[in-house]
Parts: structure tokens; sequence; C-alpha cells
């Protein structure tokens, strides 16, 4: 049952839509951090393969909708995309993904303190400082867009075939 006035999807609250000015606080901060990305150098392709890649390991259905439309969009391809929840076992990502992606998890599975510092390690040797701190702030920011979806079991609604 659901009810668009208060947010309410059967038992769950839409908490975007039940807390508008917390929402929109996230909102602004991930403006933020797509703007710490870009001026870091992170390119669109690599920004949308961390959101991804977290958005996997959460298992959020609608940002890894919204993501992998935005991903593709940014130029990312379809072979990439497919094989990235194993980028470890392929040699289609670079030294600077990889790095990427390996503290974009390392971020998101924080009890696992020595893959955060095997991921460290790695993206001192293939990232800027600033670029580490953006990778961290991307991950952060989807990791919490991720709660928020989860948690209000945003749907993830079909299209027709084009």
């Amino acid at each position: 049952m659901s009810d668009t006035t208060t947010g309410t999807v059967g038992r769950r609250v839409f908490i975007d839509k039940q807390s508008p000015k917390a929402y929109h606080a996230l909102v602004q901060a991930s403006e933020a951090v797509r703007a710490t990305a870009a001026d870091a150098g992170l390119d669109r392709a690599l920004v949308e393969l961390i959101n991804l890649r977290v958005s996997q390991i959460n298992g959020c259905a609608f940002c890894l909708n919204v993501h992998t439309k935005a991903a593709l969009r940014a130029g990312e391809t379809t072979q990439r995309l497919g094989v990235l929840p194993a980028w470890r076992d392929t040699e289609l990502f670079t030294p600077r993904e990889r790095a990427a992606l390996a503290l974009a998890e390392a971020t998101t599975d924080i009890a696992n303190a020595t893959a955060q510092e095997d991921a460290y390690e790695e993206a001192r040797r293939a990232l800027t400082e600033d670029e580490i701190s953006a990778v961290i702030w991307v991950a952060l920011t989807i990791n919490a867009f991720n709660r928020v979806s989860i948690m209000s079991r945003h749907p993830v609604r079909g299209f027709p075939q084009q």
C-alpha cells in the first residue's frame, strides 16, 4: 500500500520524502563531492564505477539502476560493467582504476582493517592525495545514498523495450 503524501510504501517510509531537509543536505553534500572529484581529476566514468561497485557490495538495486545508466552515459562499456564485481580477476581496469575500486571497497567494508591498509598502499602508488580523498568521499556518499534507498525500499521500475 502506498501513500505518496507521507512517502510510505507498505511498512517502509521513504525517508527522503519524509525528511526532505535532511535528504536535501545529503544531495548538497553529493554535489560538493562531485565537484571535489572533478577538481581532483577523477573522470565521471571512474566516479560511476565507484558508485556501482559500492552499490553492488551493499545490494542497492535502486542505486545500481541509476548508476548503470550514468556509467553508460559517461562512456563506460557494457563489458567492463558486466565484470565489475570481479574486477580483480580481469585486465580490463587500469592500475589507477584498480586502486580506486580497492579503496572504495575498503571504505565500504570498514571492519576489514587489513583490506584498508592494503588498499591505502595501492592507492598511494597509483593516486594523488587529492584523488585518494575524492575516492573516499565518493564512496562515503554513495554508501549514504545506498542506505537511504535500501531502508526506504525505493523501487526499480521497468521500462518498455526500446
